[in-house]
């Protein structure tokens, strides 16, 4: 064994790196290069994270086009998957070599597919494995090495139980646990049903960093507005947005002055970032493919205002499209539902931001 419990590694190691505020959740089938594009040009501050990548992937199957990305994507951290020390650590020396901010292990997944790999959600029942894999990566890189996982699994859920793992993990360096504040099910749950069935326990989360005031603790499940991430800020470090990110885009336009502090945001309205998006998308229709790589990521831009069906409507038309004229016929839609959008959001002050939590997708 080579993992925490080795003698000589009884004190947690110096933290690496500082925990943002806000990151947006690696979601598989989502947040791709196009995706992640999109979202920084909403916030500059926020973590983003790739899609879950297979460590065998790139080690055995030396996909190293997996990793691409854009330098505007940064800060970005690349979560992996997998239960061999040695390979996620040679993964993640290839994607430090590349560029990347951040490791990330997926110990949070609770698909059938990912548990026949030996990796996701079922590795929280081998706290001295998932140490092993820290320690090795730590050693092979120099930039933060964190972990995402559940409370707990199965009927292994208690608050001791998530303690246990946590300090055993911790002992090898990790830099940062992103828990998602519901357990997972191994067997009988879907993926989507594991991430709405299972009661959302923050109190536990909010108690081990009160307990573990010197770890960096991030929380994740159900948070759905700027006013959701700052009500946890006191309690934990940061707070990790799922799929609100996406079907409510412009919820985070404001991320960088009201979540970070920052003097100013990237854009002033809905129609200076569908602008933002214009020489990208020139860059799609210029190599031949469908604008639908992008689009299908702003279907929520308009989310709670009186053109939200008219723009999704449009955008779907647009989306199957590779010329450039469709292009500007979408900045012509963002144009003409951007200023009833405002009227709306003025009159009804700020109340899209009532839900604070308890979101289907997170």
């Amino acid at each position: 064994m080579t993992g925490a419990g080795t003698a000589g590694r009884a004190a947690v190691a110096a933290a690496r790196g500082v925990t943002r505020h806000l990151s947006f959740a690696p979601m598989m089938d989502h947040t791709d290069r196009h995706c992640r594009f999109v979202l920084r040009q909403l916030t500059r501050e926020t973590l983003l994270y790739t899609e879950m990548i297979n460590a065998n992937a790139l080690v055995l199957g030396r996909r190293v086009d997996l990793l691409t990305f854009a330098p505007e994507e940064h800060p970005l951290a690349l979560q992996l998957g997998g239960d061999d020390p040695t390979t996620l650590a040679a993964a993640a020396r290839i994607a430090v070599d590349l560029g990347y901010d951040e490791i990330n292990f997926n110990v949070g997944c609770p698909s059938d597919r990912v548990q026949k790999g030996r990796f996701g959600a079922c590795l929280m029942a081998e706290p001295e494995r998932v140490a092993d894999i820290v320690a090795a990566t730590r050693a092979a890189v120099d930039v933060p090495v964190t972990v995402k996982h559940r409370i707990g699994i199965d009927a292994r859920d208690s608050y001791e139980e998530l303690l246990a793992f946590v300090d055993t993990v911790a002992r090898a360096g990790c830099d940062r646990f992103t828990v998602h504040a519901r357990k997972a099910w191994l067997h009988g749950l879907s993926p989507t049903e594991n991430r709405t069935v299972p009661p959302l326990r923050y109190g536990e989360v909010h108690r081990l960093k009160r307990e573990r005031p010197g770890l960096a603790i991030e929380i994740n499940g159900g948070f759905v507005s700027r006013k959701a991430v700052l009500g946890q800020l006191g309690l934990v470090d940061g707070v990790m947005v799922g799929r609100a990110a996406l079907d409510d885009p412009w919820m985070w336009s404001r991320a960088d002055s009201e979540i970070f502090g920052g003097p100013s945001d990237p854009l002033a309205d809905r129609v200076a970032f569908v602008a933002a998006l214009v020489p990208y998308l020139h860059g799609i229709t210029g190599a031949g493919l469908k604008l639908h790589l992008v689009l299908r990521h702003v279907l929520g831009l308009f989310r709670g205002t009186p053109g939200s069906r008219r723009w999704k409507h449009g955008v779907a038309e647009l989306a199957r499209r590779s010329d450039a004229a469709a292009i500007g016929e979408l900045l012509s839609l963002a144009r003409g539902l951007s200023e009833s959008a405002e009227s709306a959001e003025s009159a009804e002050s700020g109340g899209r931001e009532a839900p604070a939590c308890e979101h289907p997708g997170s």
